[in-house]
């Protein structure tokens, strides 16, 4: 595959679209099975709450899985990922409803660099509140 997104056509400021993406206990349940992290805050309420959490959390590496999507899913290559990194900052908290959690996702180029790449900035919440910091991508474009 090869990104969609011509690099002479990104301008730093280009906005990404904005992505919503819903978290429930279920979505938890299934991210655990596939990764093998059965850490108990990430399903067991009672566990999580003992330890100090205000209830079950997502996985630190599935809220970055998510966010990252709005990068992939605006250059249509996820190999045209080249560098991502992020900071923790405040967990994704999933509630026993019917409705659980969303992580809201934008993204930004902040800068052009060589070899046709640019650095994307995202902005990841959750409930009002910033869940990853420092979270970057450093991208190769057609």
């Amino acid at each position: 595959m090869t990104a969609k997104i011509a690099y002479d056509d990104v301008e730093i400021g280009t906005e990404l679209p904005a992505q919503t993406f819903p978290v429930t206990r279920a979505t938890l349940v299934r991210y655990a099975g596939a990764s093998g992290d059965f850490n108990p805050i990430h399903w067991n309420e009672k566990f999580a709450k003992e330890v100090g959490l205000p209830d079950v959390i997502a996985h630190g590496m599935f809220t970055m899985a998510e966010a990252i999507r709005v990068v992939t899913d605006w250059t249509g290559d996820p190999g045209a990922v080249v560098e991502y990194g992020v900071r923790f900052t405040k967990p994704v908290v999933v509630p026993n409803d019917d409705k659980g959690a969303q992580i809201e996702v934008s993204g930004k180029v902040a800068a052009k660099l060589d070899d046709n790449t640019v650095r994307v900035d995202l902005t990841a919440t959750s409930g009002g509140q910033k869940v990853l910091g420092m979270s970057r991508a450093v991208v190769r474009l057609a």
